[in-house]
């Protein structure tokens, strides 16, 4: 794990992307002059690009500036963080550049936690089938790592549930959950020096457990193959 801070000492020029939300956040960082940010509500496909492209032209530079990036793997808009995972993968392959991944609900919980909410809670996405992304503070301020649990026991725990509403939502939260922003220059403002930042091989969206497939074995169908009636 590694902070924003300890990345731009280090490399210099971040490309941030953010497709997690509703609104596509793209930040240009860097270590010896002022942030750069463009958001957009276009779908990722487009804004990706464009807002990349804005980055670079406000500050007089090219991708080839450019010594790392940065992404949400989420909870968030599979689509998104999918399509700029492939976005980075193909900039990496043009230059070798590294890149990190973080949480979109590990970074809300941190600025709950430094605005002073009540602790324990949680802060939540709805991760369809009737279950629930969480990252939990516990009452010393400790953020847990993120799981998925279903709406019941999301429903019995105890503790205030917080939501950004720029997150997309399928269903009602199982208990009353209060709104939180979800403002990435703000975020990265305030929490420059947290580790939540760790290296992505291969950029892709946050999966709790590797997919499973079943395998498909062929049958040529025949007369003999088809029941009696």
């Amino acid at each position: 794990m590694a902070s924003l801070a300890q990345l731009l000492a280090s490399h210099g020029c971040i490309l941030v992307l953010d497709a997690a939300s509703t609104q596509m956040q793209v930040g240009l960082l860097r270590h010896d002059a002022p942030a750069v940010w463009h958001r957009s509500t276009d779908e990722a496909g487009k804004a990706a690009f464009a807002l990349t492209d804005a980055c670079l032209r406000d500050a007089e530079l090219t991708l080839a500036d450019v010594r790392a990036f940065a992404f949400c793997s989420g909870p968030g808009s599979m689509l998104g963080v999918r399509t700029v995972a492939m976005a980075l993968r193909t900039w990496q392959a043009l230059a070798p550049r590294p890149a990190f991944q973080y949480e979109s609900l590990h970074l809300l919980a941190l600025e709950l936690a430094r605005v002073g909410a009540a602790r324990p809670f949680t802060v939540i996405a709805d991760a369809r089938r009737d279950t629930w992304h969480v990252s939990a503070v516990d009452a010393a301020g400790a953020v847990a790592p993120l799981r998925r649990v279903p709406a019941a026991e999301l429903a019995a725990a105890t503790g205030d549930l917080w939501q950004p509403p720029a997150l997309r939502t399928w269903s009602k939260p199982p208990r009353a959950a209060r709104p939180c922003d979800y403002d990435l220059p703000h975020l990265f403002a305030q929490h420059a020096g947290a580790d939540v930042l760790h290296a992505a091989a291969m950029p892709d969206a946050f999966q709790h457990e590797a997919p499973e497939y079943k395998k498909w074995s062929a049958r040529v169908h025949s007369a003999a193959s088809v029941p009696p009636r």
